[in-house]
């Protein structure tokens, strides 16, 4: 019998899966799309546009837009701007140009993996495969075998030292779909320095002013929102893959992580870059998604209320229109989008590069 999930504070998990199925696709985690900017208004813009009725527990309320003054400070590589940009059904409006830094405004990144067997969950980040959520230490990784069925899985040493990602070479051998047989069987983690010129990777979306909502929910985005500390939101991790190459692609505890490419990108919510203000009977906000809705932290289990959308979003009062993310656990920050996004891959619409 697999053992159970070792616990994060912030949250109960789920006893884990049945073993893991492996696949014949290797680790392309290390993937995802990217996406520029003078002084526009930074008041907060509001539209009467909402979901449609499929997708939303309102017919009709005031739905709040992007809000440019709730990135922190250093979150925005440039001031943001507005310029003309067309909408997914054809629809000519404006959009804001937001060019996220790439880098958390408010907290270092790491730690991600452990260094032995026997450190304790403060050593290393989490691991979220799309049904728990697993502290990194090192007895997570001494029970991979057992975890996931597997008797390949032997992610250490004799000496109880974890194999870890310790170059840049290592690090981008690791990120290429056909992983390096050298390298399973390794916790793959990443730095800045490794990245170009040793600096975060910037990227730049098209957010529309207004929020205009869609026919029907999209879920092809690549890149699907950016938070308010200055981080790209990503789709899921193919976790399918990574663990198909015996590797683990670690999270810090904020549910990021490097990779070559687009730098440090979110895959979990776990309650990082989250505002003060929160209205009773909801949660933080913590981002925006590329439609221009607010993304609100999850809600804790067993309190998500039941006028949630297939898109995990609702109408209230206080805030409008907007999402809330699922657990971390579920490796997809946002469920779907209910609002359209621009016409351009530029802005995040596009497939993965090399993927």
């Amino acid at each position: 019998m697999a053992p159970e999930p070792h616990r994060l504070e912030r949250a109960r998990r789920p006893l884990p899966r049945s073993p893991f199925v492996v696949l014949g696709v290797a680790a392309l985690f290390l993937f995802a799309s990217c996406g520029t900017g003078s002084d526009e208004s930074t008041s907060t813009i509001t539209s009467t546009s909402t979901p449609s009725s499929e997708s939303s527990s309102s017919e009709s309320s005031t739905s709040t837009g992007l809000d440019t003054d709730l990135f922190f400070d250093g979150a925005l590589a440039e001031e943001p701007t507005t310029e003309d940009c067309t909408l997914s059904d054809g629809t000519e409006t404006t959009c804001y140009s937001i060019t996220v830094a790439g880098y958390p405004s408010d907290h270092e990144v790491g730690p991600f993996c452990p260094e032995t067997i026997t450190d304790d969950a403060d050593a290393g980040g989490i691991w979220l495969d799309g049904e728990n959520v697993y502290d990194l230490d090192g007895q997570f990784i001494e029970d991979l075998a057992e975890t996931y069925g597997d008797s390949t899985w032997k992610m250490y040493d004799e000496d109880g030292n974890v194999l870890v990602t310790e170059t840049q070479e290592e690090f981008e051998a690791a990120a290429r779909p056909d992983v390096d047989p050298d390298l399973q069987n390794h916790c793959v983690e990443g730095k800045l320095e490794w990245l170009e010129n040793g600096e975060p990777i910037q990227t730049t979306v098209l957010i529309p002013t207004t929020p205009v909502a869609a026919a029907e929910p999209s879920s092809t985005q690549a890149i699907l929102g950016v938070t308010l500390d200055g981080v790209r939101i990503d789709a899921s991790a193919p976790v399918d893959a990574i663990l198909s190459a015996y590797t683990i692609a670690a999270f810090d505890d904020c549910g990021g992580h490097f990779n070559p490419f687009e730098g440090y990108h979110l895959h979990g919510a776990v309650g990082c870059s989250e505002v003060d203000e929160v209205a009773d009977g909801d949660t933080a906000q913590f981002g925006y998604a590329l439609d221009g809705y607010p993304v609100h932290s999850p809600y804790a289990e067993g309190e998500a209320p039941d006028d949630l959308d297939e898109c995990n979003g609702h109408t209230t009062e206080a805030d409008g229109y907007h999402y809330h993310a699922n657990s971390a656990a579920e490796n997809l920050v946002i469920a779907c989008l209910v609002g359209q996004t621009v016409q351009s891959d530029d802005a995040g619409g596009g497939p993965p590069p090399n993927g």
